[in-house]
């Protein structure tokens, strides 16, 4: 397994659940929000959508931070570039096989 699959395997654990994927696209959106207002979109309590923002958190998706008495949540992309790299080399790596198969294949026809 290569560094870069480590560090996309929190994100893409992060994001498999709908509620969180839903949080995600809200802040690159909105760019920052608080709990309370991203609760405002979803059926679930502020205290929900605090316990998801604490795993996108820990995933290393959004960093919060404090403005008065809130705290403000943004979107962080590092670790969205990594996982997009790594989905990208897979997807090369498929492509590569797929284009030596429809070689084979137009050969073995001939």
């Amino acid at each position: 397994m290569t560094a870069r699959a480590d560090a996309a395997g929190p994100v893409f654990a992060a994001l498999a659940d709908p509620t969180r994927r839903h949080l995600v696209r809200h802040l690159a959106e909105t760019g920052e929000a608080t709990a309370t207002e991203l609760a405002g979109d979803l059926p679930i309590s502020r205290q929900a959508v605090s316990k998801h923002l604490a795993l996108l958190e820990d995933a290393g998706l959004v960093a919060p931070a404090r403005s008065g008495r809130e705290v403000r949540y943004r979107l962080t992309t590092p670790p969205l570039d990594a996982a997009m790299a790594w989905m990208a080399a897979v997807g090369a790596r498929w492509d590569a096989r797929l284009a030596a198969l429809d070689r084979h294949v137009r050969r073995s026809r001939r």
